[in-house]
Formats: C-alpha cells, sequence, structure tokens
C-alpha cells in the first residue's frame, strides 16, 4: 500500500523526519547499532500540505556490508514511463519530480530512454542489478553516475544506464564523447571503424535479403492464405523478452506484455493438457519452446473457436490496453489466429498460474485468516485498477468493467494472491459511449452472481458508474466464499457457492429473481463468524457491498483500504472508508 501511494501521489515531496547515516562506522558498538536498527523511524509523505505516514524503517529494510556498516535503501528518480523533450545528445535532466526510497537496501538507480516512430520516452526506477531489466543486464550499478549505453532492440533506438548514489538517475549522460578529453579523436575511430565494417556489413544484408526471398517464397506455396495473413493484428513478442511466467514468477511484467505485433511468425506453442472449459473457449497448459528445443516455458493457452471470434476480440483489446498491467490481473503475452484441420481458431497466451481458479481452491483446501486477507486484498486491489482511471502512477487509463466477476474467473498464484482473468464480457467505459450504446450491451454474466439492477434490468444508463457496482456486488459474494471456507470462523463447512442452499447449479435469472428481488435474500452469515474481529470487518465490508441500492455500495478502491487496515488491526479506524459510496452523479470525492 505505501508504494502504490508513493508512485500514485502527484506531486509529491518525501520529508524525512529522522534518516540513520547511510553507514554506520565499524568502531560504534554492536549493541549500539542494533539498538538504532530496532527503531522505527518514521517517514512522511507531504501532499499538498498534508501529511501522511508512508513507511517505518527497520531492521529488515538494512544490510550490512563486511566491514559491519549498516547501510540503507538508496534515493532514485522513480516515475516509470513518461514522454520526454531529452535527446541522445551530451546530458540531460530527467525532470522527474518523485523520488522514492527503494524497496531493497541492495537496488540501484536506473533510467531507460527510448526513442521509435512516434515519440521519446525517460523511465526512471530502482532496480535489483542482479536482475535482468527489458531483458537485459544492468551494468556499472556502483557508478556514481547514469552514462547511458545503447542496447540494441528491434524498431526502437534504447539506452540504460545505472547509478549507486543518490537521485543519480536525474542526470543522464549520454556519450564518452560527453566527458571524454578528445572528442575529435573519438569521432574519428568511428569514422574508421565504420569505413572498414561497410563490405562485410553490405555481404551480411545481401544474405539476409536472399534467405528472406527464399522463406517468402517457399512459405507462399505451403501455405495458399499467405496474403491474408498481412492483416492480422497480432500481439507483439520477440525472442528476446526475459519471460518469466509460471507461480511466484509470473508477477513480473514481461516487457512483452500488453504491445500489439505485427509479425507473422506464429509462437511455437505445444499443447499439454485442457485445465479449464467456459462457455467460449478452453483453456490449455502448453510449452512455449525457447532456442534450444529442449528448454520451454510453461503458458497458458485460451483457444476460441471460429464462432466466438467477438468474445477474443473483446478480450484480446481490453488485454491489448497497456496500462492495464497490474500485478493482479492476468499476465497477457501475445494473441494470434491459427488455422488447423479443425478450421480457424483464436489463441490468447497469458501465464500460467498450477493452484487454478480459486473456486477450485477454495473447493480442496481450507483458508487461514491471514490467507483470506492476502486473497481479499488483492481481489479488491484488481477490481479498483480495473475501475480506476489512472494509473498507480498518475497516467490517464481508460477504465473497465469485468462484468462476469465469479470465483471461476479468478487465478490464484502461488503467492496466494488474486489475478482477474476472463475478460470476454468486459466493457471499456469510454466517455463517448452514448445510453443507446450502453444499452445495447445487453444483460450479460452469470445469473448466480447478478447483482439486483442486472436481474432486473434497470441499470443507469445514465452514469457509467452504475457498471461498476454490479461488479463490487459480484465481488461480495466471492468475499462471501472465501470467509465461508476460513478456519478462523470456527467450524467450516465443505465448499458451496453463493445461493448453493436455494438454487440449483446453474441457475436461471428467474429463479435467481426470485432469491434476490422477490425475498431481497443473501448468503447467509451466521453469528459465530462475528466473534473473530477481523472477519467481523470482512461481513461489514461485504454486506455494504451487496446493499440492494447500488448507490450505497462501497468502491472497490475503499474496499481495498479497509483490507490494508486489517494488516495493522492496532490501527483500525471505525471503518474510515465506510462513507466513500458512489454517488449519484458517478463523481467521486478526493477530497479529505
Amino acid at each position: 500500500m505505501g508504494w502504490g501511494l508513493l508512485r500514485g501521489l502527484w506531486p509529491l515531496h518525501i520529508v524525512l523526519w529522522t534518516r540513520i547515516a547511510s553507514t554506520i562506522p565499524p568502531h560504534v558498538p554492536k549493541s549500539d547499532v542494533e539498538m538504532e536498527a530496532q527503531k522505527d523511524v518514521p517517514i512522511y509523505l507531504s501532499c499538498n500540505r498534508t501529511i501522511h505516514p508512508l513507511k517505518r524503517f527497520n531492521s529488515d529494510m538494512m544490510t550490512s556490508d563486511n566491514s559491519g556498516a549498516v547501510k540503507l535503501p538508496q534515493l532514485c528518480k522513480f516515475c516509470d514511463v513518461r514522454s520526454s523533450t531529452c535527446d541522445n545528445q551530451k546530458s540531460c535532466m530527467s525532470n522527474c519530480s518523485i523520488t522514492a526510497i527503494c524497496e531493497k537496501p541492495y537496488e540501484v538507480c536506473v533510467a531507460v530512454w527510448r526513442k521509435n516512430d512516434e515519440n521519446i520516452t525517460l523511465e526512471t526506477v530502482c532496480h535489483d542489478p542482479k536482475l535482468t531489466y527489458h531483458g537485459f543486464t544492468v551494468e556499472d550499478a556502483t557508478s556514481p553516475k547514469c552514462i547511458m549505453k545503447e542496447k540494441k532492440r528491434a524498431g526502437e533506438t534504447f539506452f540504460m544506464c545505472a547509478c549507486n548514489v543518490e537521485e543519480c538517475n536525474d542526470h543522464i549522460i549520454f556519450s564518452e564523447e560527453y566527458t571524454a578529453s578528445n572528442p575529435d579523436l573519438f569521432l574519428v575511430i568511428i569514422q574508421v571503424t565504420g569505413v572498414s565494417l561497410l563490405p562485410p556489413l553490405g555481404i551480411a544484408i545481401a544474405v539476409i535479403v536472399i534467405f528472406y526471398c527464399y522463406r517468402v517464397h517457399r512459405q507462399q506455396k505451403l501455405s495458399p492464405s499467405w496474403e491474408s495473413s498481412k492483416a492480422r493484428k497480432l500481439m507483439e513478442f520477440s525472442d528476446n523478452c526475459a519471460i518469466i511466467l509460471e507461480d511466484d514468477r509470473s508477477d513480473i511484467s514481461s516487457t512483452c506484455a500488453n504491445n500489439i505485433n505485427h509479425n507473422t511468425e506464429l509462437l511455437p506453442i505445444e499443447l499439454d493438457t485442457l485445465v479449464g472449459k467456459g462457455r467460449f473457449a478452453e483453456v490449455y497448459k502448453a510449452k512455449l519452446k525457447q532456442n534450444t528445443s529442449e528448454q520451454f516455458e510453461t503458458v497458458a493457452v485460451k483457444i476460441f473457436p471460429y464462432e466466438e471470434y467477438t468474445s477474443w476480440k473483446t478480450e484480446k483489446d481490453i488485454f491489448s490496453d497497456i496500462n492495464l498491467k497490474h500485478e493482479n490481473i492476468l499476465q497477457f503475452l501475445t494473441a494470434e489466429e491459427r488455422k488447423t484441420e479443425l478450421g480457424k481458431q483464436y489463441w490468447l497466451i497469458t501465464a500460467f498460474h498450477a493452484k487454478g481458479n480459486l473456486q477450485e481452491y477454495l473447493t480442496r483446501h481450507v483458508i487461514s485468516w491471514e490467507d483470506l486477507r492476502k486473497l481479499g486484498s488483492s481481489l479488491a486491489r484488481g477490481i479498483a485498477h480495473l475501475h480506476s482511471d489512472h494509473t498507480p502512477c498518475g497516467r490517464p487509463k481508460m477504465p473497465i468493467v469485468h462484468r462476469d466477476l465469479k470465483s471461476s474467473n479468478i487465478l490464484v498464484k502461488n503467492d496466494l494472491t488474486c489475478c482477474l482473468c476472463d475478460f470476454g464480457l468486459s466493457l471499456r467505459l469510454d466517455p463517448t459511449l452514448s445510453v443507446d450504446d450502453l444499452a445495447n450491451s445487453g444483460q450479460v454474466g452469470t445469473a448466480r452472481y447478478m447483482a439486483p439492477e442486472v436481474l432486473e434490468s434497470r441499470m443507469n444508463l445514465e452514469n457509467v458508474e452504475s457498471f461498476k457496482q454490479t461488479d463490487v456486488y459480484s465481488m461480495a459474494l466471492v468475499l462471501w466464499e472465501m470467509t465461508s471456507r476460513c478456519n478462523a470462523v470456527g467450524e467450516v463447512k465443505d465448499y458451496e457457492p453463493p445461493f448453493g442452499s436455494k438454487v440449483r447449479e446453474h441457475p436461471c435469472v428467474e429463479s435467481m429473481k426470485d432469491n434476490v428481488l422477490r425475498d431481497r435474500g443473501r448468503p447467509e452469515i451466521p453469528s459465530f463468524w462475528l466473534n473473530h474481529q477481523g472477519i467481523q470487518i470482512v461481513c461489514e465490508t461485504l454486506t455494504e457491498c451487496w446493499d440492494h441500492d447500488p448507490e450505497a455500495r462501497l468502491t472497490a478502491q475503499c474496499v481495498a483500504e479497509r483490507f490494508s487496515e486489517l494488516e495493522h488491526p492496532d490501527r483500525l479506524s471505525g471503518r474510515s472508508c465506510s462513507q466513500e459510496k458512489i454517488p449519484e452523479d458517478g463523481s467521486l470525492n478526493t477530497t479529505k
């Protein structure tokens, strides 16, 4: 929560009340060092004259070097990806006004400059030098200056630098020419080298052109429909991307994700086992082969038949939004059109999570209070990001509503956090959409999880926020499912979906109308659940989320904040955000 707040507030200034010296000399008695390391030193974040507690230093945030000195995390400029007027001549300033405290003591400051046909961007972050970044090794991690080095990357000019001095990635240097004592000699060397490389370079280009022509000619013979492949809109996936997909590692977003690709080459994927089947598609566990035949990465492939092109396109378009990327939303790799013996198919290729969907996980496992807190908090954060009109870094983003939230459309990651999937019925809340456009979106979703106003087809189409309110209702039912399988409440019964004792396995809309509209029914909350303070707060929250009146429901962001408070029970504020309902005019009051 602290890091999201740090990167999301704009503009901001970090105010350090107290900062321990960056190193503690070896002659200081060890007991004194330990006492200082155990003290909570508050760091506060100032935004528009309001002070917010951000994080507390403790011994877990410090490391010791070989001399016994204690080191604190580095301070770096942290503005993620931004448009820039900086060219790659000599040096320039990042113009980033956000200074971040790195999460780990060994992280260093990194800057990335990119130029393509459309724009120039500059990215400033903290990063672990032992890990690759954008698929490249982080060099010069101990340097006091951020000296850019060019990296080979298709389709764009790409420079990256690293350094290990406070805010050193604010001033970026593009070439040794800037600091060299004899720049003219350097230019002469470059010119001579370029001339000497021209003959072999010309031969290499000729060989590549000949090979390409042969490949194209051969492909035309093998595939009669080759010409039509030029019109495909595929997602970007390059061979040099560092994809880390399975289990916990899926949290690390690939540099390939959520970009458009115009390559005609299909990925070397071998389908393995069928792991899921829904109304529109089947999901397979698959192997994505690497450069050598024996190496592969495990991915998930969602295959739509030809008849479900619309669902595939909707989900592909949702995933293609670069601003959708979030740790609690399924990581998307690419989309493909494939021709098989059974006809044309449409593929979505994503990260694979071995624990399966939330419904399957709750059926097989009883969860602890800590598990419930992690699952519920991550679910709320994912939905809040989906609904938000900006990213955590402040960039504008198109709000999206899921419209089919249920436990089988939520995956469980290896660290027991949730990520949302299955966006085939999702809707982008484009402000240009008319009331007629929204009305034509239809009554969609799964009947068991439909909000009262959806069952009754009486949504307020004048207010796009009403679509978010239906997602919040569905989220409340999923939170109830989690709570019903938590051993902190005492006796835990076998898994049962919401309204499981009142309707059949796949209830129709009319059956749900009887329970939800006529009887005003909701899943039962036994009184003994309320004996646990944390469970009591969760029950209060989900009760407010499934309120019959859409305007009375909480926002997903408010639910995320409540779960964040549950991490610190001693600081519970008596539902500080319980009044943050979605107003009738659809606007959210951001003033405190």
